[in-house]
């Protein structure tokens, strides 16, 4: 067969497929003009593009299950999507062209609410932020928070096992899922939508999708945990000469309040500057400049605590032991608000200071301050004038570890293409027994640091997995295992 052939043949073949599945989803269910197909092709961060045949909507599990069946038939590649606030290119196609791009946007419904058993059934293409409003309706509270909540979907956030400042007290994504429904690589449906707390009848598949990045199946439902909805909340930014203090002080205030602790977040000075100069209405709360910044929130579920006076004196402890310099306590909601922009916009505030190099890596909460100090020292030995971004979420041990280049642009397609920042980074993670991603995920951006970081027999068991569920690599093909 000629090339031309060739290349007319599976023209016919995606012009067959695309019809086939035109009849599935329905017209408000196929995206196949180009420019409507744009925002689907591209990440938010402009730094991965791609092609598809087309973009299908479904609008219930069965939908879902019809787009998989006719892509295997087919052996055509599907790209699993949600709201398309990813980090590391997971829901981006290849250029190639020949994938399917499987937007979940369209199932949305709150399927089932069960205050009782504080648990709540969603679909995978639900808002977190209509989910977290849900549960409040409910009398109830579901903690997962993330900058992007206004925008990103469940369904990305249990399969990149998202993170978000409540860590500290509720867990990961992954540690408030009750169950799952998947669509397997196949096309069959698995049900697990079992609210349930307690299940030793075998493995707990559900934990495969979790985290896996659509690699493995697409997540279409979902069961969550709820908890009992907080009364009181006290917010305040603290200032602190030093990460040692930091960690501390994290110490000292989880002595004084225990696990009312919600929030912990570490801020650099440079960050809060940052915010300041590029985020109109942004101010310093605080008369004094200081090297590093803590938010902190405290919770309770019940009304009128006493929770403010015991988030004070732990302060006041903290000033005795030299861990505080100085802290505001939020008066208002307008105030706590306020305090929590500051932290929430430094993503945004980096982006358009210029290009960032971006880490998002774990360490044992005890090692932060000797890796910040050394990771720091690497970089400014390797890159002469390297400006740290520095902020995270330090109750878990997970740090936004970030750095601007001199001389480097976004506008230079092999600066931003460089991975000679990230290495060194990810080198002293490693050696720090840490994680290269903690909570964004692998997709494109850190597949290679896999094979770099991983052991081999992770790695094979990982391989073991994806080719037992997706035997003709069919899944999201690209995105988190390295090539073997």
């Amino acid at each position: 067969m000629s090339k031309s052939t060739s290349v007319s043949a599976r023209s016919g073949k995606s012009a067959d497929l695309v019809a086939r599945l035109g009849a599935v989803v329905g017209a408000p269910g196929l995206v196949t003009d180009p420019d409507a197909m744009a925002p689907y092709l591209n990440d938010w961060r402009e730094l991965y593009q791609g092609r598809a045949a087309a973009v299908v909507r479904p609008a219930s599990t069965a939908e879902v299950a019809a787009i998989v069946r006719l892509c295997a038939e087919t052996s055509t590649p599907m790209v699993p999507q949600g709201g398309n606030t990813g980090m590391c290119g997971a829901a981006t196609p290849d250029a190639s062209g020949n994938a399917i791009v499987v937007a979940l946007g369209r199932m949305n419904r709150i399927v089932k609410m069960d205050a009782l058993n504080t648990a709540m059934t969603v679909e995978a293409g639900c808002i977190l932020a209509n989910i977290q409003q849900a549960a409040l309706e409910a009398d109830r509270f579901f903690p997962l928070t993330l900058g992007a909540e206004g925008s990103c979907q469940i369904g990305g956030n249990l399969s990149t096992n998202a993170g978000g400042s409540n860590v500290l007290r509720y867990g990961n994504t992954r540690d408030l899922v009750l169950g799952l429904e998947v669509v397997l690589a196949d096309g069959r449906i698995w049900s697990g939508l079992r609210g349930l707390r307690k299940d030793n009848t075998g493995y707990d598949l559900k934990h495969l999708f979790i985290g896996a990045e659509g690699t493995l199946g697409i997540i279409t439902q979902a069961v969550l945990k709820l908890f009992p909805r907080p009364r009181s909340s006290v917010t305040a930014l603290a200032a602190a000469r030093s990460a040692e203090d930091v960690v501390e002080l994290l110490s000292l205030l989880r002595k004084h309040c225990g696990d009312r602790v919600s929030a912990f977040e570490i801020i650099s000075r440079n960050c809060l500057e940052m915010v300041v100069r590029r985020i109109p209405g942004a101010r310093d709360p605080l008369a004094d400049a200081h090297p590093w910044y803590v938010l902190a929130e405290l919770s309770d579920v019940h009304e009128g605590s006493s929770l403010r006076d015991e988030f004070e004196r732990a302060l006041a402890a903290g000033i005795e032991r030299k861990l505080v310099a100085d802290a505001v306590v939020a008066e208002s909601r307008q105030q706590v608000q306020a305090l929590w922009r500051l932290r929430e916009t430094i993503p945004e505030a980096a982006r358009a200071e210029g290009l960032v190099y971006r880490h998002d890596i774990a360490v044992a909460v005890s090692r932060i301050p000797e890796f910040i100090t050394t990771a720091g020292r690497a970089l400014e030995t390797r890159f002469p004038g390297v400006r740290l971004i520095c902020f995270g979420h330090v109750g878990d041990g997970n740090l936004h570890f970030n750095a601007f280049v001199p001389g480097r642009e976004r506008t230079d397609g092999e600066a931003r293409a460089a991975k000679d920042v990230s290495r060194v980074v990810h080198d002293i993670v490693h050696q720090f027994d840490g994680s290269v991603s903690a909570e964004h995920g692998i997709g494109q951006a850190k597949r290679d640091d896999l094979a770099r970081y991983k052991s081999a027999i992770e790695l094979d068991l990982m391989r073991t997995l994806k080719r037992a569920l997706d035997p003709q690599n069919l899944m999201n093909p690209g995105k988190v295992l390295p090539a073997s």
